[in-house]
């Protein structure tokens, strides 16, 4: 969670490639008759369209010869032309993320996407149609020890428009979640924010080069173990015995502070706004158990963690947060949940609720974003 300011289900599952909605739809004709509502087939061809984009931009990073996902085109939905070009110069900037993704020593295999539709709402001419895609990739054994796979869920919303003879076109398609953007989502085009101002204390930021002189963890009264373990359990299936805050902002602190709680972190009661002080009971929470920058300050205060200098250095229990813009303030918050021999830091967490991400496809997917790296 980023601020401690708090802030008709249609049940179709389409999974795996699919062929017959990538090319172009028509352009828009004359006007339509407003439509009061989609059938299930129309709403299944939306779930297409929705399962072939996101797939062609999965298979955009699998290793292999890249191609497109080609068809003559659904006779009730399709993508505009506009969309189209949008798309192709999208999957082509994955395809250079790959590259650089192989550069430091991660390979896909194969990668699956299936896609859930959760609500379609139309106003007039347009339709917007809410999904959740759930992605895994499979790590190319290079070395030896990367873990078998990564996989997260993701929820998207695309908008639709009537056109010529009953037909809907895609006309754009956003992520929803807070939080770092998926491995196949194109970065978008935006310019770095000028500096903002944090309060002390400001942790240091991290080098990303590679490769990094490892920093073994000293003994300590954490259970590292029990911290991996929290998060990997919980990444999808959230705790039932904690509040969740993916509408107010995002979860990805709250779900930090579980698992460093369940590895030996204990609680410091006091005022909610202290950032000297860390908690969570029945009826609130203190705002550095939620929020980003509150979590830095108390960690570091607390001298419960100290900076790393380098991302790589990393180990299990350590904590790696962004600050995706360059604007000063830190964005997201996340847990190493498994290190390979070779030096490579996974990282799982919520907002965007993700399994074993690599630092590789992080920095792929984020070269400019700011990190900062804590030994727990």
């Amino acid at each position: 969670m980023k601020s401690t300011t708090l802030r008709s289900a249609v049940g179709v599952v389409v999974a795996g490639a699919v062929s017959a909605v990538l090319l172009p739809a028509s352009a828009a004709g004359a006007a339509t008759p407003r439509p009061a509502t989609v059938d299930k087939a129309t709403a299944d061809a939306f779930g297409r369209v929705a399962a072939a984009v996101l797939t062609e931009r999965t298979d955009a990073l699998v290793d292999g010869p890249a191609h497109r996902i080609a068809g003559k085109g659904g006779q009730k939905a399709g993508l505009s032309a506009r969309m189209a070009r949008t798309e192709g110069s999208d999957v082509s900037s994955l395809r250079t993320r790959k590259k650089r993704l192989a550069a430091l020593g991660e390979v896909y295999t194969a990668g699956a996407t299936k896609v859930s539709v959760d609500g379609v709402r139309v106003t007039g001419k347009r339709a917007t149609v809410k999904v959740t895609e759930t992605t895994t990739f499979t790590y190319k054994r290079i070395r030896g020890d990367e873990p078998a796979s990564t996989g997260f869920k993701a929820h998207h919303e695309l908008g639709f428009t009537a056109a010529k003879g009953g037909r809907w076109e895609l006309t754009g398609i956003k992520a929803t979640d807070d939080g770092p953007r998926a491995v196949n989502a194109p970065a978008p085009k935006q310019a770095k924010v000028a500096g903002v101002a944090t309060t002390t204390p400001s942790a240091p930021k991290a080098d990303t080069s590679w490769p990094a002189r490892a920093v073994p963890k000293q003994r300590t009264s954490y259970d590292y173990a029990a911290m991996a373990a929290y998060s990997e359990k919980y990444w999808r299936n959230y705790n039932p015995d904690y509040r969740k805050f993916n509408e107010a902002g995002g979860d990805c602190t709250n779900f930090l502070s579980q698992a460093l709680k369940a590895g030996g972190w204990k609680p410091e009661t006091g005022k909610s706004a202290d950032y000297r002080k860390w908690w969570y009971d029945g009826k609130g929470q203190s705002d550095s158990w939620i929020g980003v920058n509150e979590w830095s300050w108390y960690a570091l205060n607390s001298k419960r963690v100290t900076p790393l200098a380098n991302v790589f250095q990393m180990e299990v229990g350590d904590v790696l947060q962004m600050d995706f813009d360059g604007d000063g303030s830190k964005d997201h918050s996340m847990m190493t949940t498994y290190r390979s021999r070779y030096g490579m830091p996974y990282l799982t967490y919520h907002s965007t609720n993700t399994y074993r991400k690599s630092m590789a496809s992080i920095l792929a997917s984020y070269p400019d974003a700011d990190y900062f790296a804590y030994r727990t």
